[in-house]
């Protein structure tokens, strides 16, 4: 767990980097996400209710022609194996179009990267990401930088799954106000490695979707 207090270590400007990111992504209009090609949940930390949230987006929009359901880290406790009975349990009934990543992905980085092949393969379009709001940031930054090395340019928007920060996240008790600076000290650490996307990459990706995919950003279609 990282505290607050152990940012102290990275410079102004970089967690200004990180607070810029965070805003700007999250400020993207998430009506869009009912419009988008395919919606993609990355499981972990036992949080069933970013499947459950995707799910219910996937049922009520049909024209979303693709659910991508990203495994998670089999050294979680809380971790359950994706299989169609399990999500058809929390809901699913459209199955067409369902794709679930079969092999354990214990990082982001190799959910991304699944992502990534999958946006390929499939010749997805434009991509929403369901999960927890303290999550997305750094979920968006690292799928928009594994689709960035594949050459892959598409429109990436968000789909924060509508929960309390208080509520504890079933893998380790913590609340997104604990795991807050955790994704704030990562998200630094690895633009510096090359795993996210960094916040000149953002932000050219982001001219990019409001100048060519604006009607996609305002909810009605593309």
């Amino acid at each position: 767990m990282v505290r607050a207090e152990d940012l102290a270590g990275h410079s102004t400007v970089r967690l200004m980097d990180v607070l810029k990111a965070f805003m700007a992504i999250l400020a993207l209009p998430q009506s869009a996400a009912g419009h988008v090609d395919a919606l993609v949940v990355p499981t972990g930390q036992g949080e069933q209710w970013r499947l459950t949230h995707a799910i219910r987006r996937w049922e009520a929009n049909p024209g979303i022609r693709h659910l991508l359901v990203a495994n998670g880290n089999p050294a979680e406790e809380t971790y359950q194996p994706v299989t169609l009975p399990h999500v058809r349990g929390l809901g699913l009934r459209r199955v067409d179009g369902v794709h679930l990543q079969s092999e354990p992905a214990p990082n982001t980085g190799l959910q991304a990267a699944w992502i990534a092949g999958q946006v390929e393969a499939l010749g997805i379009t434009s991509l929403a990401l369901a999960i927890s709001p303290y999550h997305l940031p750094r979920v968006y930054l690292t799928v928009l930088k594994a689709l960035s090395r594949g050459g892959i340019r598409i429109p990436l928007v968000p789909d924060p799954v509508p929960i309390l920060p208080d509520t504890p996240a079933p893998e380790t008790g913590a609340t997104a106000y604990d795991l807050l600076p955790g994704e704030a000290e990562r998200i630094v650490r690895y633009m510096d490695e090359g795993w996210v996307a960094t916040l000149p990459e953002l932000q050219r990706h982001l001219r990019w979707m409001w100048s060519e995919h604006g009607t996609l950003l305002v909810g009605t279609g593309d």
